[in-house]
């Protein structure tokens, strides 16, 4: 080998091994910026990109809650302003709030929710417990779909205090027919929902699980309900809701107890003041419910948020 030869080969090495540690560092892609990001934020002390939307968001929430009560001091100071409204004064915040304050104090707030909240968890278990199986079966079952289609859609179309002369002739008590009410208005949501998530699960997964030698009760409670598991909470969050805003009618039977009827009576007093806080009562407990299921919801999501 001439020597003119192995000094261009050895300048050919030379230039592959400058060469080959730029190539072998990784490139800056997409995923690797945040990340290096984030990193950098957090030994600088900062905030991650997940803990500032997350407190972006209850800005936000904060702001929103502060938002409207100023828009409810607006309408009360509207109203305190009038002479034909002067006498719902009450209904400002200032008054709201302060017998509020008194209710909590006495218990009569706890008093009751108490009643309200054991209807709406009766009704709540009723729509479940038939619900549930009914919307695994539509789910499951083209024929049952299509058999049942028509006749659900109608029936859940009605209004559920269309129902309340029938439950008064039906039920010995106030309770069992506000309990009732309360069923029919939940049962629709979690069915529906329910059977949707039935029909959205893969098929290979059955298949699989009878390869492994599952049974039909194996396939229910192994892969069937552990897959709609988000599905039915879902439904029965969207229950909640309706179940929550036909309570305060229904109470209107004839009970003497629960928020439904707490309302009634400081109409009929005048006490304007114990209705908003009534009111302002009725919004809490109905959100704290809401929002306990939507964590529980988020528990048993399989799509995890960075």
């Amino acid at each position: 080998m001439t020597a003119s030869a192995i000094t261009s080969r050895a300048a050919v090495d030379e230039a592959l091994a400058e060469a080959a540690p730029a190539a072998a560092r990784p490139s800056a892609g997409p995923t690797q910026v945040p990340d290096a990001v984030d990193a950098h934020a957090r030994k600088a002390g900062g905030l991650s990109a997940g803990a500032r939307s997350r407190l972006a968001a209850w800005g936000y929430g904060l702001a929103g809650m502060v938002l409207l009560l100023g828009l409810w001091w607006l309408g009360g100071a509207i109203v305190a302003a009038s002479d034909d409204l002067s006498a719902f004064a009450d209904f400002a915040p200032g008054p709201t709030l302060v017998r509020l304050l008194a209710m909590l104090e006495s218990g009569e707030a706890t008093a009751m929710s108490g009643p309200s909240l054991a209807r709406v968890g009766g009704g709540l278990a009723w729509a479940i417990l038939l619900g549930v199986p009914l919307g695994i079966a539509v789910g499951s079952f083209k024929p049952v779909r299509a058999l049942t289609n028509l006749p659900f859609q109608f029936l859940r179309m009605i209004s559920p205090l269309s129902w309340m002369p029938i439950a008064v002739m039906a039920y010995a008590t106030w309770d069992g027919a506000i309990v009732f009410l309360i069923a029919v208005a939940a049962v629709w949501p979690v069915l529906f929902s329910t059977a949707a998530g039935v029909r959205r699960i893969d098929p290979a997964w059955f298949k699989v699980a009878r390869n492994l030698g599952a049974r039909p009760w194996h396939l229910l409670v192994a892969v069937v309900l552990p897959a709609i598991s988000q599905d039915i909470l879902n439904g029965v969050r969207l229950a909640l809701g309706v179940a929550w805003i036909v309570l305060v009618p229904a109470e209107y039977l004839g009970v003497t107890s629960g928020l439904g009827y707490a309302i009634n009576d400081a109409r009929d007093t005048l006490e304007y003041d114990r209705l908003a806080a009534t009111v302002v009562i009725i919004g809490a407990i109905g959100f704290t419910l809401d929002y306990l299921l939507q964590v529980a919801i988020q528990r048993l999501s399989w799509v995890r948020e960075r």
